[in-house]
């Protein structure tokens, strides 16, 4: 899952919610230094991956992408998801999302000097763009991934993925309507998310 569901589905707290998404902004090596506050979220970030990653539903969706994105699946159904968890917000969080968003990025200053400069600056990118909320338009889908395109090791423009998620919207959405509760279920008794849906 992409940084909105690893959000929603941290312990309501700062240092928690950090550590949740660290992992895509730090390398393992600092982030075993990184203070104790923060590793709770940095292992339940890769408990999520890891419980994502080898689901079947979300191996389905991404046997959904044509074979020239198909070798970056899981990193272009993170953000298809997340996308879904944005236009499906008010069924598992009873927070508005903007305001849910607002809180997180108000959070960042006083963990500054616990973060790296290079991490410290994404998340200001984050804050200044918006990021957590522009993943409900599709416009902001294809925005995410063109930033992950130019993070990429050999640079490859995932954006062109967006027609996929258009003609197959409804079978995609799907997908993730049956396992986005399976996930909550499995990782997170204590987080934001109600799990209403």
């Amino acid at each position: 899952m992409n940084w909105l569901a690893h959000l929603l589905l941290s312990e309501p707290t700062p240092a928690f919610r950090l550590g949740g998404i660290l992992p895509d902004l730090v390398s393992a090596p600092l982030l075993a230094g990184m203070p104790s506050e923060f590793q709770r979220g940095i292992q339940r970030h890769r408990q999520i991956d890891a419980y994502t990653d080898s689901h079947a539903i979300f191996r389905r969706s991404v046997q959904r992408l044509n074979p020239p994105f198909r070798r970056f699946g899981g990193i272009i159904m993170d953000v298809f998801y997340d996308h879904f968890l944005s236009r499906d917000w008010q069924s598992f969080s009873g927070t508005p999302l903007t305001e849910f968003a607002s809180e997180f990025y108000a959070s960042f200053e006083s963990h500054r000097a616990d973060i790296p400069p290079d991490a410290y600056a994404r998340l200001e990118q984050m804050q200044a763009g918006d990021w957590l909320c522009s993943y409900g338009d599709i416009s902001g889908v294809a925005q995410v991934l063109q930033r992950i395109s130019s993070r990429l090791r050999r640079p490859v423009d995932l954006a062109p993925s967006i027609s996929i998620l258009e003609h197959d919207y409804n079978s995609l959405h799907t997908d993730f309507a049956a396992f986005f509760p399976e996930l909550l279920t499995h990782v997170a008794p204590n987080s934001n998310a109600t799990g209403n849906a």
